[in-house]
């Protein structure tokens, strides 16, 4: 191997790219059709149509004029009255996604994603392609030319250091950052800048007389962990750049499968919300059979117009995969902790304790053991039904009412799904590219 590249790489320890598709959702459109969105100010939106609904993401030239996630179209539309509006194809982003994910399996197997437009790399056994920042070229220039998508990438001796560099040159850059580099690089930032420390945590850093990342670094670690717990040790490692959690190319089991959905506009009567429900709990429990998994935790998530979020969940006397339990117990804690006429504008159902169906061992009385065969046999029977013919060919009666939650169960206006769990302290945005 010639010595020049072999340098560059460290005799212990690792190198990780982290590599974060830029505006991800308007940028697939605009690869789509550049003769009507290539450069020009755009926004993913809910019910586009309607000028309602919620800003998923925008374009960097819409960016620039003030338009963010989560504001209304109509907030969007008095900042920027020429923004080009599009309705959300995720059929057409899991295919980019697909296909950005192929390309940087060309330099490891060790890849790590994250969420449908960022993933981590272990490269630290690629040097036959070349130093890090060369790998990097290649792979911003790759996706670029084949796929007409911008990137950034971070190039670290951890995951942290690499998502933090990836946030330094937006869009298409490529930033590196070692352990030497912090004092100059990050420890004059503000402590809400350290990936995973979000602006609650930053409030009360700063009430504490922690304002940068630098202070937050060379804070004792006793005092930290008096204020925040092993969050506040976490914190303290993270600033002075430490971080020892591997690439998982093997995801690990799903801890939780759910779907949420933003509504086009506020929802205030409980019977309507309740569709909502239905048709994310029929979703959730169709992933869940796919899977052959089992939940004895409902979750649901409510969030407001004001952007404030509650969870609540309940535990099952009995681990389930059918629609009509997950809904019944989803259903009791919508009624049980929100009041009729209080605004709504996103609903979320994850099934949660999850076990692999082989494993489980599920007690019936008499009555649900008589019945459950009969019942397992036609849900397998409408599964079959709809994975040939669409998820239209059997609806739940529910689900027929024209509140725009048939579309989106048909996948015309799908709503973001999830699986597993983010790091319960990362307060961060997610769409922040």
């Amino acid at each position: 191997m010639n010595e020049n590249v072999e340098r560059y790489y460290p005799a212990k320890g690792r190198v990780i790219l982290h590599v974060d598709m830029n505006a991800f959702y308007c940028s697939v459109h605009e690869a789509e059709h550049p003769e009507l969105y290539g450069g020009k100010m755009t926004a993913v939106a809910g019910d586009s149509e309607k000028r309602r609904g919620i800003v998923v993401t925008s374009s960097y030239p819409a960016r620039r004029r003030g338009v963010r996630t989560g504001m209304t179209v109509h907030q969007a539309l008095k900042l920027c009255p020429s923004l080009i509006l599009i309705k959300p194809d995720f059929r057409l982003y899991r295919a980019y996604s697909r296909a950005f994910r192929e390309i940087l399996y060309s330099y490891t197997p060790l890849i790590e994603a994250t969420s449908i437009d960022e993933c981590y790399m272990d490269i630290t056994g690629s040097k036959q392609f070349g130093t890090p920042l060369e790998i990097a070229e290649r792979i911003m220039e790759r996706i670029g030319r084949e796929l007409s998508l911008p990137c950034s990438i971070g190039v670290a001796p951890n995951k942290l250091l690499a998502k933090m560099a990836s946030d330094m040159k937006k869009p298409n850059g490529i930033s590196v950052l070692r352990i030497r580099d912090l004092a100059h690089t990050l420890w004059g930032r503000p402590c809400g800048e350290l990936f995973g420390v979000g602006a609650k945590t930053a409030e009360k850093l700063n009430r504490l007389g922690i304002r940068t990342i630098g202070e937050l670094a060379a804070t004792d670690e006793k005092r930290l962990q008096a204020s925040f717990g092993v969050f506040g040790i976490w914190m303290k490692r993270a600033a002075n750049g430490q971080d020892y959690a591997e690439v998982q190319s093997v995801p690990e089991p799903s801890k939780s499968v759910g779907h949420t959905t933003t509504l086009p506009c506020d929802v205030t009567e409980a019977q309507e919300a309740l569709r909502v429900i239905l048709n994310l709990s029929d979703q959730v429990a169709r992933r869940m059979r796919k899977q052959h998994l089992l939940a004895s935790t409902v979750q649901i998530t409510i969030r407001t117009p004001e952007m404030k979020t509650i969870t609540r969940s309940r535990t099952l006397a009995t681990p389930t995969e059918a629609a009509d339990d997950i809904y019944r117990e989803a259903k009791a804690l919508y009624l049980k902790h929100w009041s009729d006429g209080k605004p709504v504008r996103l609903l979320g159902v994850a099934a949660q304790g999850l076990t692999d169906k082989s494993e489980a061992a599920i007690q019936l009385d008499l009555f649900d053991y008589e019945r459950q065969p009969k019942r397992e046999k036609l849900t397998e029977i409408m599964d079959k039904m709809r994975d040939k013919f669409g998820e239209d060919a059997l609806m739940i009666a529910g689900m027929l009412e024209e509140d725009g939650t048939k579309r989106m169960k048909a996948g015309r206006t799908p709503g973001i799904s999830f699986h597993g769990e983010r790091n319960a302290n990362a307060e961060n945005d997610p769409e922040k590219d």
